[in-house]
């Protein structure tokens, strides 16, 4: 462990990346043995969060330690999990739980510093720079700073919460979020630009934060197997393996650089979507009849959203998933930005005909689509929304009509929210 002094002397910014151990699968563990106490504790059996295995529905989010001997990895189908280990105890998702937990983590944290930058649910950057003077009670030779302040924070989250964090300690974020998936759980480890060597470089190139699969596969078929081949590999070559961007990002992360930059807030969603896992394989001959009612309640769900946060989006997408379990998609920008679910779900609609009922489309490769998902990005705030002029010349009482049904869509919308989904029904649907 590298000592306080040394620390504080030599680099400028401390920053924590702080991470929830298995975060939906704890808090489901800490809610059930809140709600029975003397029951199994789910973190210590193989268990995982899914979806429910005669529907179909979802994959893993989340697996307890036990669930990971198995070769049970997160983003898999349930069904294959349950493969791999029959007796996989699955929870259900449980999100008004983990926004609760979630709060509360965050709460916790951000009396240890004032720049506190969420990004996800359940993980979380601060910035410790400077702040050893107000710690320096809890310092020891066992725990220098800034360890003391990494042991505080994740103690007073496991005894108040009921769950476990890691920490991970460095001088920017790159770094510390790598230290914060060494081993697991309730640790904390630090990760230097002195301890790369030692500490990172060893571990196989796919570890490297913001390495994905491919281009980890891409690397290991080069020869580049380690963070270490990478670091020490000419970056021009990377950059001809996997071009500019992705070559330089490579190479400058396998060597520890990163922003140290924490922004001190959560970051607005950059695109609202929805998806579902279908009952039964969509397939060409069921297309017509069952994909309409899919896409509007897909693009009903996104617009509500849009609406709740008053941003409109401009390109509409939408993604299946085969039965083979690969997604594709297609998107398309509008001429103006939207919030408004018939529009979506149009758009919509003319991407899924492209995708599956096209000359190059996966219906006429022999797929069947077990899932389905609608997205709008490109936010706004509505500013920069263009008027169509050829409204108000083919019916002058467009203005005053899209004004009118802005005022239903939100009347309508507040009884929902009071009364109950579906308390007000359109006379067209009835």
């Amino acid at each position: 462990m590298i000592l306080g002094n040394y620390i504080e002397q030599k680099y400028k910014n401390i920053i924590f990346h702080i991470d929830v151990n298995s975060a939906f699968l704890s808090w489901s563990a800490v809610k059930k043995l809140k709600e029975e106490p003397g029951s199994v504790d789910l973190r210590t059996i193989p268990s995982a969060v899914g979806g429910d295995v005669k529907s179909r529905h979802g994959i893993i989010t989340a697996k307890s330690i036990p669930a990971k001997k198995y070769g049970i990895v997160t983003g898999e189908p349930v069904v294959k999990a349950l493969q791999k280990c029959p007796k996989l105890v699955l929870v259900k998702s449980d999100f008004k739980t983990y926004r609760e937990y979630s709060h509360a983590f965050i709460s916790i944290i951000s009396k240890y510093s004032p720049i506190v930058e969420q990004v996800s649910i359940d993980e979380a950057y601060l910035d410790l720079s400077g702040m050893r003077n107000l710690f320096s009670e809890s310092e020891s030779s066992d725990f220098p700073f800034p360890t003391n302040i990494a042991n505080l924070i994740k103690n007073e989250v496991r005894d108040t919460l009921g769950f476990t964090v890691n920490v991970g300690i460095s001088c920017n974020k790159l770094l510390a979020k790598m230290a914060s998936d060494f081993t697991k759980p309730d640790k904390v480890h630090t990760l230097f630009p002195e301890e790369i060597k030692e500490k990172m470089w060893p571990l196989p190139i796919g570890d490297l934060y913001g390495c994905g699969k491919q281009t980890a596969q891409r690397l290991i078929s080069m020869g580049i197997r380690t963070i270490g081949d990478a670091a020490n590999t000419d970056p021009l070559v990377l950059v001809s393996i996997l071009g500019d961007n992705a070559g330089s990002y490579i190479y400058s992360s396998a060597n520890g650089h990163g922003s140290a930059n924490v922004s001190g807030h959560y970051e607005d969603a950059k695109s609202y979507s929805n998806e579902t896992t279908l009952s039964s394989d969509l397939t060409a001959d069921s297309y017509d009849k069952e994909m309409l009612p899919v896409l509007k309640a897909l693009s009903l769900s996104v617009s509500k959203r849009l609406k709740k946060d008053r941003v409109f989006g401009r390109t509409v997408t939408v993604s299946v998933k085969t039965g083979s379990f690969k997604r594709h998609s297609a998107q398309m920008q509008l001429d103006n930005s939207t919030d408004d679910e018939k529009k979506i779900c149009l758009s919509a609609k003319a991407l899924a005909d492209k995708l599956l009922l096209g000359d190059d489309g996966l219906f006429i490769k022999g797929e069947v689509v077990r899932l389905v998902g609608v997205g709008v990005s490109k936010l706004d705030d509505g500013s920069y929304r263009q008027l169509n002029l050829f409204d108000d010349m083919i019916n002058p009482a467009f203005s005053v009509k899209s004004e009118r049904q802005k005022k239903l869509d939100k009347m309508t919308e507040d009884l929902d929210n009071r009364f109950g989904k579906n308390t007000i029904i359109k006379g067209s649907s009835l």
